[in-house]
């Protein structure tokens, strides 16, 4: 098994664990073990829709055209209930990411940084040399409320205090709570540490400029929404989906694809122009 993948596991089976041996009083480790399952799954889903499709591949890259309500609703959600995420500064990130991959000036990681150099700028990254969040929807109410570094200290106290009505349960409630963003950081460990790191995964494209490697096993793939797939990315950000190939699982695509039917979605005009090498990929909705 990839270390990736074993740490990952790790972490789901010592948050079972915990939701079991904490279980409040007359739940028993079982209901503690459901209810603990079903909250991770709920946050997981959650903070996927919100980062990875909407502030991710429609906003940061304009693949992706959602209904405005849509994503309003998501950002006042995920902010709140879910795991915080400040959407400029982080639309702000990414956009230097892509412009300095790998190099100075980019926020993430440089090519000599380490896992726990990596891990410390999950928390703390590097200063964004350039302002690169300037869109229309990121100055209104919402973006610049949950934005504001006070709304970003209530939003910890409000996700924790959802979780502690529901549970009644101070210590099962922390481990819900905590237990999540442990998880959350490995799934940002596999977005800037494994995934650009070429001794992890697979390139399909042999860039120079950077170091974007595809992961493609079953968890990083559906604990990422399909982001893990870096190197495809990285070679063609515009593109609306990941994969790009049939025999490349896209979890990612599959929600946006649901989205779609749903009419919360459609392609941006970028999102679907199909490069030469790719004429054979599915980009229709």
């Amino acid at each position: 098994m990839k270390s990736y993948n074993a740490i990952g596991f790790g972490i789901l089976g010592l948050c079972v664990a915990a939701f079991a041996l904490l279980a409040p009083a007359g739940w028993g480790p079982l209901v503690g073990m459901a209810v603990g399952i079903l909250y991770i799954l709920f946050v997981w889903f959650l903070a996927g829709l919100y980062l990875s499709d909407v502030i991710h591949m429609g906003i940061t890259h304009q693949a992706l055209d959602y209904k405005p309500w849509f994503i309003k609703t998501l950002v006042l959600l995920n902010n709140t209930v879910g795991i915080y995420v400040n959407p400029i500064s982080w639309v702000n990130r990414h956009r230097n990411h892509h412009r300095f991959a790998d190099h100075a000036g980019d926020p993430n990681k440089l090519s000599a940084d380490g896992f726990w150099k990596t891990t410390y700028l999950c928390l703390f990254p590097y200063r964004c040399e350039q302002d690169m969040a300037r869109d229309e929807i990121l100055k209104t109410w919402p973006f610049t409320m949950v934005a504001h570094p006070v709304f970003a200290v209530f939003a910890q106290a409000i996700s924790y205090a959802v979780v502690w009505v529901l549970v009644r349960d101070w210590k099962y409630a922390f481990a819900l709570w905590a237990g999540i963003r442990v998880f959350a950081l490995w799934v940002n460990l596999i977005q800037n540490y494994w995934t650009h790191d070429r001794r992890f995964g697979t390139r399909r494209y042999d860039d120079a400029g950077d170091n974007a490697m595809n992961i493609d096993q079953w968890l990083p793939v559906m604990a990422t929404f399909s982001a893990c797939l870096q190197n495809n990315h990285h070679h063609y950000p515009h593109l609306l989906r990941l994969s790009h190939a049939a025999t490349e699982f896209d979890f990612g695509f599959m929600t946006v694809k649901t989205m779609a039917a749903l009419g919360l979605v459609k392609p941006s005009k970028t999102g679907t122009v199909r490069p030469a090498d790719l004429s054979q990929l599915e980009l229709s909705l």
